[in-house]
């Protein structure tokens, strides 16, 4: 299937910021993509950048263009991956959220954030409880936002539960986000799309990591744009990764495999005598 990974300007205008995405996703759309992702906070905005405070947002407008950017997903028969924040019933604190519409235009399911940050859990967010997995096709996938990257155990979850694709989407300029989603993608053996936003570009590109942990295509910094790749389970250069390291390091990981080659002798036993 061929994957979009969309680097857009976000803004504190919620009908400017959907207007940008589903611009993005007609262009995705006419060259073939399935599925587009956008970066964390795409149509909301970010807390701290484009949000100074919850009682600037008008979450009724938000509303409207959850609903319509939902509509355009159907209309242009593109599955798109969005971040926003999701109201919830006051004085609860806000999900930071990604947003997973089918090509039909129906939300499908919604990745709540789990590990927010030390500001966001003290200021501005409610913490999710769970994962989301989505599927396309034949292809699985998962969801992490932002500093979750720091996180290797939601990356490992995202491989036991079968996934091929990792969107992760993040509103960050750290350089490490790359190096870290290179690591979690070679580590586990799947794809991984990261989006961010334009402002961001300069420090921490958007960009498609292959399962062998390369990067395979990224956009331009400082410049919006969406770049589309195929993800590809039969690409002879992925085949280690895919049909060799991947499987072996899953049954690795159970332990099961090592049982029948472990032998009792005490020059093993002891560890204190060379």
């Amino acid at each position: 299937m061929k994957l979009a990974t969309a680097q857009i300007e976000i803004s504190a205008d919620a009908r400017r910021n959907g207007r940008v995405m589903r611009r993005a996703m007609s262009q995705a759309a006419r060259r073939g993509a399935r599925l587009i992702h956008f970066p964390e906070g795409a149509l909301s905005g970010y807390v701290g950048a484009q949000i100074e405070n919850w009682a600037t947002v008008d979450w009724n407008v938000l509303r409207e263009e959850l609903e319509e950017t939902a509509e355009a997903a159907g209309k242009l028969g593109i599955w798109t991956a969005f971040g926003a924040n999701h109201c919830l019933t006051p004085p609860n604190r806000p999900h930071n959220s990604l947003f997973i519409v089918s090509d039909a235009g129906q939300l499908v399911g919604r990745y709540d954030k789990r590990f927010v940050s030390n500001n966001e859990i003290t200021n501005w967010y409610t913490p999710g409880t769970e994962a989301t997995t989505f599927g396309v096709d034949d292809f699985k996938f998962g969801c992490a936002l932002c500093i979750e990257i720091h996180f290797p155990e939601l990356f490992a979850e995202h491989e036991r539960a079968g996934v091929d694709c990792v969107l992760f989407s993040a509103y960050a300029t750290d350089r490490i986000f790359s190096v870290a989603a290179q690591a979690h993608a070679a580590a586990n053996a799947y794809w991984l799309s990261l989006s961010t936003p334009t402002q961001c570009s300069r420090g921490l590109a958007s960009g498609l990591v292959a399962p062998n942990g390369m990067f395979v295509a990224r956009c331009r910094p400082g410049r919006s744009g969406v770049i589309l790749q195929d993800l590809d389970k039969n690409a002879p250069d992925l085949d280690i990764a895919l049909t060799k390291a991947g499987p072996w390091r899953r049954a690795a990981r159970t332990g099961a495999i090592y049982e029948s080659h472990r032998v009792q002798d005490s020059r093993s036993s002891n560890r204190f005598e060379f």
